[in-house]
């Protein structure tokens, strides 16, 4: 007797699992991040939880390299096949729809209904690997690894929600120009700001300088940063109005909190920042994202 086909199982125990993925992202962001969650919840429904899986698949990686998998007793051999584990389980995922990985279920989920391909994923792998690297000493990033860093770390997230942002929409060549610019400028300015306020845990615990080396900041240095993340958020600022308008807000609330957060450090000593990280208090940002509802809720057009 031959035996007989598996019975195809309903899309039931699917839509759960897919459903049971979608908490744990948005557990992820709960956990880690109150600003990008209240972001988050600006966001048209279409788009939210799409957002909250490309964060949460970046929050894990970032972990691995940030001292979880140290402190969990594994030697930088081990944190680098943690690594490397999890991005071939991230493309696998991508590419077949599926993972037992919840978190990267739900990112592939995502990646599959946006557009977001490997062009997008290996240079935030390749910046995370880069951490791993230099954790045998200080590592001192020049402007050339500076960059690079920061596009694979910060920009291609950005571009991965633009894909989120527009994949029901048609923009003209030179509008798609203006958003890419806009979205790799507001990582890049979220990224350099959080160097800055992050001074303290990336030179004594990470022992990494990605503001300029292995030499200390001055109040000049500082400055300059606060200038260059100042022009960083001018440039995205521009692209907003192009955004689908159920966008707008989350990305307006977002640039806001980071404009005043740099506010923040640029009155901050630089020794100072050395010794505690900066933070908006909870009722600014608040404000903040009530307003950005406001400007958006009065904009005209799609």
């Amino acid at each position: 007797m031959t035996d007989k086909p598996p019975v195809p199982a309903g899309d039931g125990a699917l839509r759960r699992f897919n459903r049971t993925a979608e908490i744990a992202t948005t557990d992820v962001i709960r956990a880690y991040s109150t600003s990008f969650g209240l972001a988050t919840r600006l966001l048209g429904k279409r788009h939210r939880q799409h957002v909250r899986n490309i964060y949460a698949m970046v929050r894990i990686a970032d972990e691995i390299v940030d001292g979880v998998a140290a402190e969990a007793g594994l030697d930088v051999s081990a944190q680098s096949a943690a690594l490397a584990s999890y991005i071939a389980e991230t493309h696998r995922s991508m590419r077949s729809g599926y993972s037992s990985d919840l978190i990267l279920h739900a990112f592939a989920r995502t990646a599959r209904e946006c557009s977001i391909g490997e062009d997008l994923t290996q240079p935030f792998f390749d910046s995370m690997t880069a951490d791993i690297a230099a954790d045998a000493g200080f590592a001192a990033y020049d402007a050339d690894a500076h960059a690079n860093y920061v596009y694979g770390s910060a920009e291609v997230v950005g571009l991965m929600c633009l894909q989120v942002f527009l994949r029901e929409e048609d923009r003209t060549p030179q509008e798609h120009e203006t958003l890419v610019r806009g979205a790799r400028q507001l990582g890049a300015a979220f990224q350099n700001v959080n160097f800055l306020r992050d001074l303290a845990d990336d030179t004594d615990r990470l022992h990494r300088g990605y503001l300029g080396g292995s030499t200390r900041l001055t109040d000049a240095d500082r400055d300059a940063w606060v200038e260059t993340v100042h022009r960083q958020l001018d440039d995205a600022r521009t692209a907003i109005p192009l955004l689908p308008k159920d966008a707008r807000a989350a990305v307006r609330s977002a640039l806001a909190l980071f404009a005043a957060l740099t506010h923040r450090v640029a009155r901050t000593p630089a020794e100072e920042l050395y010794r505690r990280r900066v933070r908006v208090p909870d009722p600014i940002k608040a404000g903040l994202a009530a307003r950005a509802l406001v400007i958006t809720a009065l904009e005209r057009g799609r």
